[in-house]
């Protein structure tokens, strides 16, 4: 982290992590950094996402079984509530539900029950809604159907809004707002034809902007193939720029609000999604829903439609199933990393255990195999670990120790 942030002036630049079943330990590895550039940690601004619910249910990058790592995040909602106040604690993501297949009402509909899963397990654990609730932030995915993605952002804003006033309690107006970031699809770029993700993105970037987004990711053309090259990320740069400054969307607050087919859409999503909703807590809740695998195969049967109509042509993708190019050659660049990064980085961490105090670490380590026993905050405990040098890794093996690996009962 030293070497990430080299330069970075914390007191000046928010940063942003999608980290998540380790991400109270990167924070804490922030905040230390912090301190050695003499930036409080009052004064530090970013995001973790933070989101371990769709690990479970779409993207895989899990550690510890739900519980555990719930407890986790709520220690995060709780320290950064007093100590760092201008980090955003979690980032709810439906952004990886989408890119596992699901429908646009699906997207908004689980994103939202995982969100109310966390504010149920703060409000639970003691903390005042009205305390963590603007440190929350959402991250959606834009795909290609132009009005129905506006129509989702809308749909999705209102019915956050509903909730944290009437099901919560919210107070402060700014707990009501959705804040939320959005990435285009990467699902949705395509290896055949690849100049054509450009126009994709370009459409998808825009959808998230009249939909009302804070924030914006546009991937580049050559995703489907590669790690971006800078050539790639510049036309992507270049596409928001154009949007922001040249297309006139940004001079009014929601310039498609009054439209009849998108009150109507937004609507309908709202609808199907609170539908989604209700089943989930009819279930017991989004930890339960997980555990026992219904929204994962609620997203598996979307993808397995969507392929099905992909292979009869009912859905067509450009360059894919029609207008293809039989004799097409890849003519873009594509980015190759050098494998000598790979073991740098390993004789950094070699240097570094040979080189730090290994009696300071071990005790560390004892400590907080006790802590995780109890319900103390992991976080100070955290804080100190890094501070003395001991890894991610060996911090995540402490506490597999204590809680175990997840195993998914219904694989």
């Amino acid at each position: 982290m030293r070497v990430l942030l080299d330069g970075i002036p914390l007191d000046k630049v928010s940063i942003s992590m999608t980290i998540n079943a380790p991400a109270a330990i990167l924070l804490a590895m922030v905040i230390a950094v912090g301190k050695e550039q003499g930036v409080p940690a009052s004064q530090l601004r970013g995001t973790i996402q933070n989101d371990i619910l769709k690990e479970y249910i779409a993207r895989g990058t899990y550690i510890f079984p739900p519980k555990p790592s719930m407890r986790l995040i709520t220690d995060v909602f709780a320290y950064c509530g007093r100590e760092v106040p201008r980090w955003n604690t979690i980032s709810i993501s439906g952004y990886h539900i989408r890119e596992a297949g699901s429908t646009a009402a699906q997207e908004i509909a689980f994103t939202l029950a995982d969100g109310i899963a966390y504010v149920q397990a703060a409000v639970n654990a003691g903390l005042d809604v009205d305390k963590f609730a603007d440190q929350l932030s959402f991250f959606f995915n834009a795909h290609n159907n132009f009005l129905e993605e506006v129509a989702k952002f809308r749909a999705a804003r209102r019915m956050w809004a509903h909730i944290m006033r009437h099901r919560f309690g919210a107070k402060n107006p700014k707990s009501w707002m959705l804040r939320f970031h959005t990435q285009t699809g990467g699902s949705t770029l395509t290896a055949q034809q690849p100049e054509n993700n450009v126009v994709r993105v370009a459409l998808q970037a825009l959808a998230a902007v009249l939909g009302g987004t804070q924030s914006l990711h546009t991937n580049g053309r050559d995703e489907a193939l590669s790690l971006p090259t800078e050539a790639a990320v510049q036309i992507a740069l270049r596409t928001q720029q154009i949007i922001a400054h040249e297309s006139g969307v940004t001079d009014t607050i929601d310039p498609l609000g009054g439209s009849y087919y998108i009150e109507s859409l937004t609507d309908q999503l709202e609808a199907q999604a609170q539908a989604y909703i209700n089943e989930i807590d009819r279930m017991g809740g989004a930890l339960i829903a997980v555990e026992e695998g219904y929204i994962q195969q609620q997203i598996q049967e979307a993808a397995y439609h969507y392929q099905r109509d992909l292979e009869a042509k009912e859905q067509i993708v450009v360059g894919v199933n029609q207008f293809v190019q039989a004799d097409e050659k890849l003519t873009i660049p594509t980015l190759q990393l050098d494998p000598a990064i790979e073991a740098a980085q390993c004789a950094r961490i070699q240097e570094l255990r040979s080189q730090r105090d290994n009696g300071k670490v071990a005790e560390l380590r004892g400590q907080l195999e006790t802590a995780a026993r109890t319900d103390e905050n992991l976080m100070p405990l955290f804080i100190a670990c890094v501070e003395n040098d001991v890894t991610l890794g060996e911090i995540c093996h402490t506490l597999r120790g204590v809680w175990g690996e997840y195993r998914p009962s219904y694989v």
